[in-house]
């Protein structure tokens, strides 16, 4: 008899695997198709489905496979939108762009995708209020959008709607953009941070504003950074987590509402792998695949079975299979190790993606899809996209 490959997923592209590949010459089953979905609020046609209707539950965006990176924009009222990269290198916008923020010369808006020039070396993106921020394949950072307060690092506060390079470096390796501040990660393990810094979210011990970039103390082993509304977490190479800015509801996670202008350690935990932040809830991965949850939990976002603000580190159930977490504007999603995708907190305009408005308090399965494979770092909005594969 023939052998038949299979194929496992991988970071929203499958690929045969090993063990399947060493057996030889085989039957090459077609691999299942990764495509792009997406629901909830659509008021600025930030669903990219070439209307305004708001969805309930995951609606395809065309028919493309290519997807590969999602940076959502924007807040719950208005200049809602999206940036995205697909696996050729191109990068694409929808949405509002009364700033620029799409990149793509003008500040008209669109309902479907649109291609940010013709270049095919994008490599990632991040969205804030209305800023943007990309890194190229070698290694260069570009910014464009809204810059009133320097979150571009431009040295102006000029807006542009077009991608402009952040000064000549070639090291920049993560980027997150929070409301009205930007942080980003170098190759060399370095932290840097720049824009609005009213409540200490730059981390450089102080409330001043910068127009260009800056970096956090003189450490280099900074893995990941992720910045929320006005305040900013970051990983380091030793699994510890750390956070700093505005703290209102307990979002730093610090068991307190202080605001720190300084990086702080959450707990003593030094096994951290992924963290996301949006409109002060926060929802956190360990490498053993336990969710954890803190901050502002109105309306349920943190997945803990109640409304109780938690100012610490709080886990959503018992469960280690947990792979990526999004937390969006009083919503959370999340997918697990077996591929499913799970939502919770706000139902409204449907961004749980669950057919309905209902609010929910712990995690709810969102379909009967079992390989979802990307869902965005973070969504300040009330609408989600998210890859899976048919």
């Amino acid at each position: 008899m023939p052998i038949v490959y299979s194929y496992i997923q991988y970071t929203g592209i499958w690929k045969l695997d090993a063990a399947s590949k060493a057996k030889g010459a085989g039957t090459w089953p077609v691999p299942p198709t990764p495509k792009l979905f997406t629901w909830g609020n659509n008021a600025n046609g930030q669903l990219g489905l070439g209307n305004t209707t708001s969805y309930s539950s995951p609606k395809q965006l065309g028919s493309l496979t290519n997807w590969s990176v999602i940076a959502i924009g924007g807040d719950t009222g208005s200049n809602q939108y999206v940036s995205s990269v697909k696996t050729d290198g191109t990068l694409w916008a929808w949405g509002r762009n009364g700033y620029g923020q799409q990149g793509i010369g003008t500040t008209t808006g669109n309902s479907s995708p649109v291609q940010v020039g013709a270049l095919t070396t994008w490599l990632t993106v991040a969205n804030g209020y209305g800023h943007t921020l990309a890194i190229k394949t070698d290694g260069t950072l570009w910014a464009w959008g809204l810059n009133n307060t320097g979150q571009l690092g431009l040295s102006n506060s000029y807006n542009y709607s077009s991608p402009v390079q952040v000064g000549a470096l070639t090291n920049w390796s993560q980027v997150s953009c929070g409301y009205l501040h930007t942080a980003s990660v170098k190759t060399d393990g370095t932290l840097w941070t720049w824009g609005l810094n009213s409540n200490g979210q730059l981390g450089l011990g102080n409330t001043t504003n910068r127009n260009s970039p800056v970096q956090v103390g003189a450490l280099t082993n900074w893995s990941f950074v992720m910045c929320d509304k006005y305040s900013t977490l970051s990983i380091k190479t030793d699994g510890t987590i750390w956070s700093w800015g505005m703290n209102p509801f307990g979002n730093l996670g610090l068991g307190n509402q202080a605001y720190y202008s300084s990086p702080k350690q959450i707990g003593a935990l030094t096994n951290w792998s992924k963290v996301s932040a949006s409109n002060y809830a926060v929802g956190a991965i360990t490498t053993s695949g336990a969710l954890y949850a803190w901050g502002l939990n109105d309306l349920g976002q943190l997945g803990v079975g109640n409304i109780t603000y938690y100012s610490s580190p709080k886990q959503v159930g018992a469960l280690t299979n947990w792979l990526n977490v999004c937390s969006g504007a009083y919503f959370m999603v999340a997918t697990k190790t077996d591929g499913t995708l799970w939502s919770w907190g706000s139902g409204n305009s449907g961004r749980l993606g669950l057919g309905n408005t209902t609010n929910y308090s712990s995690p709810k399965q969102v379909g009967a899809l079992t390989t979802w494979s990307y869902i965005p770092r973070r969504s300040a909005s009330n609408f989600i996209l998210a890859i899976a594969a048919t």
